[in-house]
């Protein structure tokens, strides 16, 4: 059966998702067959398998780390939050329904036999699998039938390493604090103790070290450096929203509250030249070269948050002399309506910001596929798009109608276009960067760019080759020969 290893942390954004990927892509290189799981992914960046499957965007990552293709079994349970309260419960890539946290705390041990079941799928087909946790094990007050962190390593008897951010301070009382919250038969799972994102000089870290492997009777087997990388994250603490100063082409997010797929931004945030910026306020739009709307785990309440905040009316003047694109729940905001008659999301029938003659209809069972097809009929400034193939995957509650019974893949109206196909961006950014590049008067130089799917391999390499050589990678192969599910 499969060796198994289990990556936890101190907390959320420890970088649990990275050393994950970066681990896959080690034991790929030399020689295994490896796959990532995680059992619950709690997060609005997900993905649309072969088979019309929802998992969570970060196992896809990692799956691509490891060179297989994505599969629901790397991601049995996936929490999309709908509110501050509550999320779609997602099984097996299937919604199952929407819970209150209190009653998916409840009801969560159901679904152990997914998770057995889901991870015993996995463990046939590979020699290796890397499992990720989720938040921190020393979480008491959830600690109580825990699906994720020990109670997953109980689950298939996996050893873990436990890993500290030492970027936001405060690192060793991070490690110490959660060993001292765990229980014996807990601690004796960790095999050793990991310090992310560091900067500087290691030797000032070393009495630290020390003391840290004195005090917590185990060893130090890993202090990775703080990595420049742009790969999907856990989207409820990335560093994308920060600000960033303008470049020579901009693109500009709109992010609302319930903003997901953050995924379809990053083949632009890896060309040269170009700044993906995140906007919240309406003054912040009009240095933009290009406007996106992205997909929505709420799309009448991020609509309604639009229309308050000024942003809609700002967007509405922005497309009279430049593109905006809305995908997804984007798209669907775009349109003269979007109506909820059965109470999935907010309830009611809203106006649109009447910008594409289309409108929507909310349904009671999600739309997922994936896609693929040759963008045709455009006119205007991104027409260059038109002869592009594009492949990807649509993921969403509402139906939309128009002047014809099936929209096209990509519906214009002026400047404004809009695609109900998560991915679209991955294959034609270079394009459309090149045609707002002509409209601006610039120069773009395309000549050298990596191609996004060459940029993901080159990433995931640079990503190993850090942790293979701040890891003691001896330390992680013992404890693989010495763990093995049963």
């Amino acid at each position: 059966m499969a060796k198994v290893i289990m990556i936890q942390g101190t907390m959320s954004g420890a970088g649990k998702s990275l050393l994950v990927a970066g681990l896959c892509r080690i034991f790929k290189q030399d020689g295994y067959r490896v796959a990532p799981f995680k059992s619950q992914n709690m997060a609005l960046n997900s993905y649309i398998t072969e088979e019309g499957l929802e998992m969570g965007r970060a196992q896809v990552m990692q799956a691509e780390a490891a060179g297989i293709k994505p599969r629901v079994c790397m991601n049995p349970i996936l929490l999309k939050p709908t509110s501050d309260k509550g999320s779609q419960v997602i099984v097996n890539g299937q919604v199952l329904q929407n819970m209150e946290a209190k009653d998916y705390f409840r009801y969560k041990t159901s679904l152990i036999p997914d998770i057995r079941k889901a991870f015993e799928t996995l463990a046939k087909d590979v020699d290796i699998i890397v499992i990720e946790g989720a938040g921190s094990p020393a979480e008491i007050n959830l600690k109580q039938n825990d699906i994720v962190n020990m109670g997953m390593a109980e689950m298939v008897d996996a050893p873990v390493l436990l890993v500290g951010d030492i970027d936001r301070g405060g690192v060793f009382a991070q490690l110490l604090g959660t060993l001292l919250l765990l229980e014996e038969k807990e601690r004796n799972r960790i095999g050793g103790l990991v310090i992310n994102k560091f900067r500087g000089d290691k030797s000032i870290l070393d009495p630290g070290i020390v003391m840290l492997e004195e005090k917590g009777g185990m060893p130090v087997v890993g202090v990775i450096p703080y990595m420049q990388l742009t790969l999907d994250d856990e989207d409820s603490l990335t560093n994308r929203f920060d600000k960033k100063a303008q470049s020579l082409l901009n693109i500009g997010v709109i992010k609302t509250p319930r903003l997901s797929n953050l995924s379809d931004f990053t083949c632009f945030e890896q060309i040269k030249d170009v700044t993906v910026h995140y906007i919240t306020r309406p003054s912040e739009i009009w240095d933009m070269d290009m406007l996106i709307l992205g997909g929505s785990k709420n799309t009448i309440g991020d609509l309604l948050t639009l229309r308050q905040n000024g942003l809609e009316a700002a967007i509405k003047k922005y497309a009279r002399k430049k593109p905006v694109v809305g995908i997804c729940g984007g798209f669907q905001m775009l349109g003269e309506s979007i109506a909820d008659p059965q109470n999935m999301e907010e309830g009611g029938k809203v106006d649109g910001f009447s910008l594409l003659p289309m409108y929507t209809v909310m349904q009671k069972e999600k739309y997922n596929a994936q896609v693929e097809g040759t963008i045709e009929g455009l006119t205007g400034i991104l027409k260059g798009l038109n002869g592009c193939s594009i492949k990807g995957y649509e993921i969403h509650m509402g139906k939309s109608f128009g002047e014809k019974e099936l929209l096209p893949l990509v519906m214009q109206e002026g400047n404004v276009y809009g695609s109900y196909v998560h991915g679209i961006f991955d294959q034609i950014a270079p394009n459309i960067i090149a045609a707002l590049a002509k409209e601006k008067g610039v120069i773009y130089e395309a000549e050298g760019q990596l191609s996004y799917e060459e940029w993901k391999e080159k990433q995931y390499d640079t990503l190993a080759g850090g942790v293979r050589r701040s890891m003691d990678m001896e330390a992680v192969y013992a404890m693989l020969r010495e763990a093995s599910w049963k």
